[in-house]
Formats: C-alpha cells, structure tokens, sequence
C-alpha cells in the first residue's frame, strides 16, 4: 500500500498512475472537495507545452507533450489549437515569440480571421500552435477523483496526512528547501457578444494575457505571475491590468461580466521545474510553477519508475515524456 499526501492535480495524478499498475493507494486531504486545492482551482487549464517554451526550459516542452493524450483518458479536451495575437505596436512581441518557439504556423489577418471570426480585423498577424488543447480544470479534477476512485483509491477528506507518507504532494505545505510561492491571480468573465472558441495569448510587453473558453460564453482570463506569498484577494492593480489587456483584445469584453476572481500560490523551486525530491522514506513531488496540469501526468509517470521499477519508464530521464 502507498499512502499519499494531497489530492490536487499532482497527487492525483500519481494516485491514478499507481493504481493502474495495480498499487493499493490512500490519499490524505485537509480539504472536504476538489474545489479546496486552489492552485489546481484556479488554474487556466492549457495543455501548451510549445506555448510554453517561450519562457520555459526545453524540458517543459519535452515533459508536457504527451499531456494532451493523457487527459483524453480523463476528462473532455478541447482540441482546437492556441493563437497567439499582439496589436501592431507590439508586432516586435509576436515575432520574438515565434522565434523562441516552435510547432506553429504565421498566420495572415485573413487566417486570423478564419479561425476566429471575433477577432477579424483587429490583428494583421498570429501565430497558431494547432497541436495545442485546452481542458476546463475543475471539471478535470472532478473527473480524475472519479478515475483514482474508479481504480479502487481511497481519498480521506478532511483528514491530516500521517507523519510519515510514501509520497508528498502537498505543494507549498510540503514545505521543501528551496520552494517558493508565485502567486497567480485570474478572474472569470461571461460575454455573449463575443465568441472565441479556442485559448487566445494576446501578447503585450507588460500585460501578456491569456484568455480560455470554459463554456458559451465564460472565459477565464489571467495574466499575472507575481512574487510573493500572500493569498490574499485578487489587487485592483492586478484587476485592472486583467480586465485592461481583455478589453484591448476586443472592446466588447468590456461589457462582459466578471462572475469570479481567485488567487492561488503556485510551489516553485528556482528554475520553475519540477522535481521528485526523496527525504528519508518519502517522495515529494513539487515545484510545478504554472504548470500544473501539464506536467503532472509525466512526473506521476516518472514517481511510479522510481517507486515500482517501472521497466517502461526506468530508462528514460526525468524530462523526457513518459
């Protein structure tokens, strides 16, 4: 039996991993849902891991390209590719981004049009990363509970993680050297004069925003990576450098309704990249930056190597997709 501390994205993950190669499994939980893991919570969703590579290191790329296939196992993805989009003053954005990453095509004012018609004459450019995907994560989170407790894993809610677990996945309560919090703020938005189906960067020197469907009509915006441990509510600052950038990316979203912000401390270590950290006879698994629900299903691939001497994955380095 393996006992885990934490049932957010990450220890789930691990859960379900470890349970399909037939490992009886006990996740503990301070929370009483889901919904009390704010990290995996409030975050965007966006299976991008070529996106990414725009600020990430190569291994995130590497790490986060089998996730798309992953989650197709677990929950509903949305397969319809990321544009990337600047405003003429910031062209010089949207070609640095394209040169500091790959798998994606330029896109004319016409092509931009064409795949969002909402957006038809405010871009003469874009650049679009068809391989990309999104998923709704709370809908996510609920659905791979159900996968782990489909598979026989039994989750205790509000109940304290033993002394001693098999695996820690409890993020910045694991209280790991060297872990750090970087907060992340977002709010949520509902528009019927504007239809965007797929994720949406929309580039910007100071505010990069990012904008995901979630369904007809509510989107989740976000933007900000700041330094820092409070989790406290969102800042106006940040409210308006949110709602600013969405407003820029078409002005009707400035009649949209926000319907929710939210806040969570992301576990970063100082290259933003994950790790299984071994203290005594425990496994952490931690330091997911932003990057959550794409990187956690290979690093939950790697925990089960390192634990069941996996001969599928024992071979392969701790980056590479699993």
């Amino acid at each position: 039996m393996i006992s885990i501390a934490g049932a957010g994205v990450s220890g789930l993950a691990c859960a379900y991993e470890l349970a399909k190669r037939g490992t009886e499994i006990q996740v503990y939980e301070l929370g009483s849902a889901p919904s009390d893991n704010p990290c995996s919570w409030f975050a965007g969703g966006m299976l991008a891991p070529w996106c990414e590579g725009e600020t990430a290191e190569p291994e995130v790329v590497r790490l986060g390209i089998g996730a798309l296939a992953w989650w197709r196992q677990i929950t509903e993805v949305t397969e319809r590719g990321t544009l990337v989009v600047a405003q003429g003053r910031d062209r010089a954005e949207l070609a640095r981004f394209a040169r500091r990453t790959e798998n994606h095509v330029m896109l004319s004012a016409n092509e931009v049009a064409q795949k969002e018609p909402a957006l038809a004459g405010r871009f003469q450019q874009g650049l679009f990363f068809g391989e990309e995907a999104h998923i709704n994560p709370r809908q996510a989170l609920v659905d791979l509970t159900a996968a782990v407790q489909a598979l026989g894993v039994v989750i205790h809610y509000d109940t304290p993680a033993p002394d001693q677990v098999d695996v820690d996945c409890r993020g910045l309560a694991a209280k790991l050297p060297g872990l750090r919090p970087v907060r992340g703020e977002m709010a949520v938005i509902e528009s019927h004069e504007v239809e965007i189906t797929r994720t949406i960067r929309f580039l910007h020197p100071r505010i990069p925003l990012y904008l995901v469907p979630r369904s007809k009509g509510i989107y989740m915006i976000g933007a900000t990576m700041i330094e820092g441990s409070s989790s406290g509510p969102i800042t106006v600052r940040s409210m308006l450098e949110l709602l600013g950038a969405a407003f820029a990316l078409h002005p009707a979203l400035g009649e949209a309704a926000v319907l929710e912000t939210g806040v969570g401390l992301r576990p970063s270590f100082d290259d933003n990249m994950p790790r299984l950290t071994q203290i005594g006879a425990t496994t952490h698994v931690n330091g997911f930056y932003r990057h959550g629900f794409l990187l956690a299903p290979a690093m939950a691939k790697r925990l089960c190597a390192q634990l069941l001497q996996d001969k599928t994955h024992a071979n392969q380095s701790e980056f590479e997709p699993c």
